[in-house]
């Protein structure tokens, strides 16, 4: 499974030397640009994890771990100059799961993030599985497969298979998919889903597992017949 990282450091030399290392581990990692619209970035790149310094242009860290935690459990992590006793206990406090100070080892840090990204996303289950038409949606690892054929999915792509399986025959509106996906539709642009709704047609398609995803205009998604 290829994990989602989304760096949000104001300090481009410094996020982009983390970005770099990180995707040495095999991680695909992005790195804010906006920071006016940290949540938007967020929706859109669908991470299992972030990286969030507390000093930000507009707003801090802790404002958009606030802001994040309002429809998202995604494990973040501070990174931080700011490392006295205060600060560490503030970024627990809005949800941080863990606090780095800086400078830090690069090496420090990515065994942190591999902890932390174990921990989060190990499944202590007996796998199970949702079929259709002879392909399998795996509820325990988040996959995909078809015959020899296995595509892994990032936790929005998922949610939106989970729906669609769950309703098979049936179509799915965009409102209870935004919904299931985070929690509240108000939280991203109606154009986020249409984004995340493309980017798994192409991943599917190109992984050659026959099942496709049908839009029914003005109504909503199905799988298709």
């Amino acid at each position: 499974m290829m994990f989602r990282i989304l760096i949000v450091e104001d300090d481009q030399k410094i996020s982009e030397k983390v970005k770099k290392h990180l995707e040495k581990w095999g991680y695909e990692v992005a790195c804010a640009a906006d920071f006016a619209n940290v949540v938007q970035e967020f929706a859109r790149f669908d991470p299992h994890l972030v990286l969030m310094d507390i000093g930000l242009p507009f707003y801090n860290g802790y404002y958009w771990c606030g802001e994040i935690r309002k429809n998202s459990q995604v494990p973040i992590i501070f990174i931080s100059s700011a490392a006295d006793n205060m600060n560490i206990v503030m970024a627990v406090n809005m949800g941080g799961d863990d606090f780095i100070a800086k400078p830090f080892d690069l090496e420090v840090l990515a065994a942190k993030v591999q902890a932390i990204l174990r921990r989060t996303y190990s499944f202590q289950n007996q796998p199970s599985v949702l079929e259709y038409k002879d392909v399998l949606l795996n509820l325990s690892d988040m996959s995909l497969s078809y015959q020899d054929k296995r595509l892994e999915l990032t936790r929005n792509e998922f949610r939106i298979m989970q729906l669609l399986f769950e309703n098979a025959g049936g179509v799915v509106s965009r409102e209870n998919m935004m919904k299931r996906l985070w929690d509240d539709e108000c939280f991203v642009d109606d154009n986020t889903l249409t984004v995340n709704m493309n980017r798994l047609r192409k991943k599917i398609e190109e992984a050659k597992i026959t099942v496709t995803i049908v839009t029914k205009k003005k109504v909503g998604y199905q799988l298709g017949e």
